[in-house]
């Protein structure tokens, strides 16, 4: 057996890489809770690392509008760069109008959400009520965001993120934990 083979087989075997596994999860983990204490440098953080996806989008999509020829969406495609590289833009340099329009987006996909809930619960047969009160719950949800503002724009994008990967964490350790003990690594 060659030392190749022995590390191939090391790597096969159940519990390798478990360590891996766990350290993520307990980054993940601390990731999530440093949103939750510190909620205003995290959401400005997550509008930064949004805003510089949006940028080389803008630019990517300029770029093969503009050479990419033959197309026929060239000036969809140059259209659609600049307002993806304008938007990452205010994001990167007013990071707290970014976060802004982020949870004015929020607000309103949870009162467009609640309103259709509540339309499709008036419908329902069963569980109507409970669809109605999630539907009164996301409309709830949105009024206090919009009631809120600014103080949910800077602190929302933090929890949600805290929330992502926090409970990341949590999987990723569980799993690490029984992938030590031979199980497959997020075995289903």
């Amino acid at each position: 057996m060659t030392d190749t083979d022995r590390s191939f087989a090391t790597a096969l075997r159940p519990g390798a890489g478990w360590g891996w596994i766990l350290a993520y999860g307990i980054l993940s983990a601390l990731l999530g809770l440093a949103a939750f204490l510190f909620p205003v440098p995290a959401t400005l953080a997550v509008t930064l690392v949004i805003g510089a996806f949006f940028i080389a989008a803008g630019i990517v999509s300029i770029a093969a509008g503009i050479f990419g020829k033959g197309h026929e969406g060239r000036g969809y495609a140059i259209g659609f760069g600049l307002v993806s590289l304008i938007i990452g833009l205010i994001m990167a340099f007013e990071p707290a109008t970014g976060a802004i329009s982020i949870t004015l987006l929020v607000a309103v996909w949870l009162g467009l959400r609640g309103a259709l809930e509540i339309g499709l619960g008036a419908r329902m047969r069963r569980r109507r009520g409970l669809m109605i009160a999630l539907g009164v719950l996301n409309i709830l949800l949105a009024l206090f965001v919009l009631a809120t503002l600014p103080w949910s724009a800077m602190t929302l994008p933090a929890y949600i993120l805290g929330l992502s990967f926090l409970f990341g964490g949590i999987t990723a350790i569980a799993s690490a934990l029984d992938h030590k003990k031979g199980a497959s690594a997020f075995s289903v």
